[in-house]
């Protein structure tokens, strides 16, 4: 069960935004993460709780940011209520998407689990709903995903496998790189892992025959 902490800042100015403390696990029905989420002064931020079925589909997402709270799963698409810092009025959304996606590590984990993508795949489109910071504000992104180069390394724990994803934002063409080793994100922009406490859980690899 890997536990660790990742350090969270903008992309582009590199400017500090939060670490996040996470705990993520395989388990019978699939894949859970969760974390709490505190600023650079030290103050509670937020929260994730993800958890996706053995295909790679969110059964159970909530977000807690700014005061708002976030509940979805896929269904007819992907479904969600989103609640308001008082707690009196509720939105309801519904997108014909793919799954989730955010500003945690725990979304690129997700889908890159959900695309279970090889080397010799092409690059795959997916749709996904976007809960953009501080609010939660609901977003429909197109992004293009295709697994570049997959190499296994010797570690004191055994092989560790560590796969790089090229992602492309299909609204502006943007492109950039995510390292993810089993559950657990290695690099991506806006992303850094500062420690982990035991090795990545390893999904199984797709069957290629």
């Amino acid at each position: 069960m890997p536990r660790g902490r990742y350090s969270l800042h903008d992309p582009h100015d590199h400017t500090p935004l939060a670490q996040e403390h996470f705990q993520c696990a395989p388990g019978p029905s699939g894949w859970r993460y969760v974390s709490q989420l505190t600023t650079p002064a030290g103050d509670h931020r937020g929260s994730v709780d993800l958890a996706l079925d053995e295909l790679g589909r969110p059964i159970r997402l909530e977000l807690h940011a700014g005061g708002w709270q976030v509940r979805g799963a896929a269904l007819d698409g992907v479904t969600w209520v989103r609640t308001d810092p008082t707690g009196t009025h509720a939105t309801e959304g519904n997108v014909r998407a793919h799954a989730f996606t955010g500003t945690s590590p725990a979304f690129l984990v997700a889908t890159a689990r959900l695309l279970r993508l090889t080397p010799s795949s092409a690059a795959t489109r997916v749709r996904l709903v976007a809960f953009t910071d501080p609010v939660l504000a609901p977003l429909t992104v197109d992004q293009s995903w295709a697994l570049v180069d997959s190499e296994t390394h010797a570690t004191d724990n055994g092989p560790l496998t560590v796969d790089e994803y090229q992602v492309t934002a299909l609204d502006t063409g943007e492109r950039h790189t995510v390292h993810l080793a089993g559950d657990v994100v290695l690099s991506a922009p806006g992303i850094e892992l500062e420690d982990l406490q035991s090795p990545p859980s390893a999904f199984d690899r797709p069957d290629l025959g």
